[in-house]
């Protein structure tokens, strides 16, 4: 009776994830219907506020959700995340997905410090690193397998410049104790910042300009 008690439970979680993951992935389809959208991308533009030289990177970071990682629901989001993944096929669209779930886990991140959650926020801050990280290196393998990701590239970059930004604002409400971690899960970004600059300057593509430093 216990065995099937547990059976039960596991089933109704798989089936709520999978639910949640078909209404992802039918609004992921009709709001961002291919790696394509890429194309569109824009030349980042760069705001300096004369008074308070603010770095503003003209990347629009999506919305968390209103399902963060200190939710009782959040292990339901993150499996249908990695069913997310499995299910896809497409190598350059993993490699979106990736962005997507980098992104909205630094938004979470930013969150979860704000309400004074700092090691759970410093927990999902590092994943959204390693996801950006992720994303990179699918694009790496696809770029070797000869296909054209230089809007993806470009993409990346771009993201990853405004990850640095979100972090700096970041680093005005993190407790002290916990901000030598926070600059060095900044590595991420810059990392795969300089990665996606040498790819696209080694294709004769300008990468977008990095405001923060020169290295």
């Amino acid at each position: 009776m216990r065995m099937m008690k547990k059976i039960a439970v596991v089933l109704s979680t798989v089936t709520l994830a999978f639910i949640i993951l078909s209404i992802s992935v039918l609004r992921s389809s009709i709001i961002r219907p291919s790696i394509d959208v890429y194309s569109a991308t824009p030349k980042p533009e760069l705001k300096a506020d004369t008074q308070e030289k603010k770095i503003e990177i003209m990347y629009v970071m999506p919305f968390p959700g209103r399902i963060l990682p200190d939710s009782p629901f959040w292990p339901i989001k993150a499996l249908r995340d990695k069913l997310w993944m499995g299910v896809t096929t497409n190598p350059m669209r993993k490699a979106e997905l990736s962005l997507l779930f980098a992104d909205k886990r630094l938004m979470a991140s930013y969150e979860l410090f704000r309400i004074n959650k700092p090691l759970l926020a410093l927990s999902t801050l590092t994943k959204a690193g390693k996801y950006l990280e992720e994303g990179g290196v699918i694009e790496k393998n696809e770029r070797q397998r000869g296909l054209d990701t230089k809007s993806f590239l470009f993409t990346l970059a771009t993201a990853s410049l405004k990850h640095r930004e979100v972090i700096e604002e970041m680093l005005n409400i993190v407790p002290d104790d916990v901000k030598p971690e926070v600059i060095k899960a900044e590595d991420y970004s810059r990392n795969v910042y300089k990665q996606c600059r040498d790819a696209l300057q080694s294709q004769g593509v300008s990468a977008p300009e990095n405001p923060f430093d020169t290295n």
